[in-house]
């Protein structure tokens, strides 16, 4: 499994920015994907997650109410939209893909995910 992000860039407070993140393979719309992200001198952090059917979502608080994930299975890809960028939003941002098919629960974690992309870095000036 290949995942490969893309669609960062420098943008100013208040602006939005779409990732996406196209995965390789032919089981992309049985498993959970996530987004992470890893700021300069900070560890990874999570961001982002949607089930294998787009129908459960989950945000960490930073984000919520200004990001929204979303996927398309025929696609196999999966988006994150970002609005009202904020300047600590700059960080590597990364899609995951989770270990286990048809996962329920909400994957917080980055131990559950076990495919990762290359990343993209999102710089958001103030």
């Amino acid at each position: 499994v290949q995942l490969q992000a893309s669609g960062g860039g420098l943008v100013q407070a208040g602006d939005s920015l779409r990732l996406s993140c196209v995965a390789s393979g032919r089981t992309f719309s049985s498993y959970t994907m996530g987004w992470f992200r890893q700021a300069p001198g900070k560890e990874r952090e999570f961001v982002a997650t949607i089930n294998y059917s787009g129908a459960r979502t989950y945000y960490a608080d930073s984000v919520k109410g200004r990001f929204t994930i979303s996927r398309d299975n025929a696609k196999n890809t999966v988006y994150l939209q970002m609005n009202s960028l904020k300047p600590e939003d700059t960080a590597v941002y990364y899609c995951a893909r989770g270990s286990q098919s048809y996962g329920t629960s909400p994957y917080t974690r980055a131990d559950l995910y076990g495919y990762w992309g290359q990343g993209t870095l999102v710089t958001v000036s103030s």
